[in-house]
């Protein structure tokens, strides 16, 4: 096999130790194969999305020693893959419009929970002749899509055969009232057309490949391997994000920290003190 990994951030922030760990694992296990790493830029959140941050993407990533294999690739150009995968969906009845707003879920005593939180209770499921220019994003009824599909299983490298419940995430949005495609829809159709072999990215994603492979079973794409890697930890014992003071890769490379040696440091395992171990 043909070893392709890809890492695929937002541009919607500057890039942490996080980010640099799950770089450094995608970018590792592909060259260490002979295969191809590419970097992805996950732009389609208009509203959020810097070109500041995607020049500082690339200065980090360079700081760094990763190199890509090809000229990088922007969500915000390839709209039209995830028009017509939505249209696919559509066309095989498993979409409808939204009107609901967070608060409104949230609000709501029959939203049961999932992985992330309260689930959709389905409120618009089912609307009559549902009024399509008032703002609304497209859920997948999810019960329909997995009766269609029967059971669906991936194999993730530190978990062998995963059964995917996809059910347990509830109606998921696929296109959002203000992006043309949701997290879920994008990176499946990305995947698949970039021909990525292997997905390498935090085990906080984990919970999502269950709605991944069935986007994959509907649209007849094919299934890549997973390899959910461990995560860093912040000084509070929690994952390591920006909330939790992370720092960023600019700010320490703009203060003359050594790139490369940062680099082997996280391949080992090592990380500026204050900060805990890697956690699975």
């Amino acid at each position: 096999m043909n070893i392709h990994t890809r890492f695929a951030p937002s541009p919607t922030g500057r890039l942490h130790l996080g980010h640099a760990y799950s770089a450094l694992q995608a970018h590792d296990f592909a060259r260490g194969a002979g295969g191809r790493f590419t970097l992805r830029i996950e732009d389609i959140d208009g509203t959020r999305s810097r070109p500041e941050h995607v020049a500082a993407i690339l200065a980090d990533l360079d700081w760094l020693g990763l190199a890509w294999d090809e000229v990088p690739t922007f969500q915000s150009q390839r709209l039209g893959l995830y028009q017509d995968a939505l249209d696919r969906l559509r066309a095989m009845g498993l979409l409808y419009p939204c009107f609901c707003t967070r608060a409104d879920i949230a609000a709501s005593l029959s939203a049961p929970h999932g992985p992330d939180g309260p689930l959709y209770p389905g409120t618009c499921r089912g609307l009559v002749d549902p009024d399509l220019t008032r703002p609304h994003s497209w859920r997948i009824d999810v019960a329909k899509a997995v009766a269609r599909t029967g059971p669906l299983t991936w194999h993730d490298a530190h978990a062998c055969t995963v059964d995917a419940d996809p059910l347990s995430h509830g109606d998921v949005i696929l296109a959002r009232k203000d992006a043309p495609a949701s997290y879920h829809l994008a990176v499946t159709v990305d995947d698949a057309a970039q021909g990525i072999s292997h997905v390498v990215r935090g085990a906080d994603l984990f919970a999502a490949t269950h709605v991944h492979r069935l986007l994959q079973a509907l649209l007849d794409l094919p299934t890549p391997e997973y390899r959910h890697h461990a995560l860093l930890a912040g000084p509070d014992g929690q994952r390591l994000a920006k909330r939790h003071g992370a720092p960023t890769l600019e700010s320490l490379r703009l203060a003359g920290e050594n790139g490369p040696a940062l680099a082997d440091r996280l391949r080992k395992g090592e990380v500026p003190i204050g900060f805990g171990p890697i956690e699975a």
